[in-house]
């Protein structure tokens, strides 16, 4: 009789729920790119064998991230791993193109499963919690001795100002909504519709502004770039 550890990182006995996994032992295909774009039996089988593998790799993820989930079982694990790696394989072959064979296609396989298996617990997790894309009042963090602690209020004040100065509304709650609330990007991305893409974006203009109007007020150093000036001889 075996016993199961709860610390186990991969909840053992674990299998796709849809299709038949690749049998142990049988041989990968030499070439994953030529298999899984040729119609015919060799794709099915390394279809087959894909999915497989990125169950393994989604329901490690998964597991690692239990804690996270209203329903942290064995099923519950099952159920989220097949359904990441069913995206993943989606996202992977629209992909394909891509690989460039820097490393083993199994390893760039894998990252698409743990990325999306990620993706799913995010979003499990947040799916019922209110999201409240807010302003922010910016406080001063707390420092020792007098001098310390009315430089950082100066900050705070110009950080706060210059949110609301340089900033739209929008790029305000998408910032305190990733940075400081801590609101996964895709949930966020999700529940805006907007993209992931379109959200960076967002947050690297903040950034950029943020910081220009911090220098131009004289609370930020400007940083120079090197000099790629090239002597003469």
């Amino acid at each position: 009789m075996s016993t199961t550890n709860r610390d186990e990182p991969l909840p053992l006995g674990l299998s796709p729920s849809r299709g038949q996994e690749a049998p142990v032992g049988d041989r990968e295909p030499d070439d994953w790119v030529t298999a899984l774009a040729t119609p015919g039996a060799a794709q099915h089988d390394a279809m087959r064998r894909l999915h497989a593998l990125m169950v393994r790799a989604a329901a490690h993820q998964v597991w690692r991230m239990r804690a996270s989930l209203p329903e942290p079982s064995r099923d519950a694990v099952n159920d989220l791993a097949n359904q990441a790696a069913d995206e993943a394989m989606t996202a992977l072959l629209g992909k394909l193109h891509t690989f460039q064979g820097r490393s083993r296609f199994t390893t760039w396989a894998f990252k698409f499963a743990i990325l999306q298996a990620a993706t799913e617990v995010r979003r499990l997790q947040w799916q019922h919690r209110e999201l409240e894309l807010r302003d922010l009042d910016v406080a001063a963090p707390v420092h020792d001795g007098p001098e310390h602690a009315a430089e950082a209020q100066d900050l705070g004040t110009a950080l706060a100002r210059a949110m609301r100065s340089v900033l739209t509304p929008h790029q305000r709650r998408v910032a305190v909504a990733l940075l400081v609330d801590g609101v996964p990007i895709d949930v966020l991305a999700e529940r805006l519709g907007s993209t992931r893409g379109a959200l960076y974006k967002t947050v690297h203009d903040v950034r950029v502004r943020l910081r220009a109007e911090l220098v131009a007020t004289g609370h930020l150093t400007a940083v120079t770039p090197p000099s790629n000036s090239a002597g003469t001889s």
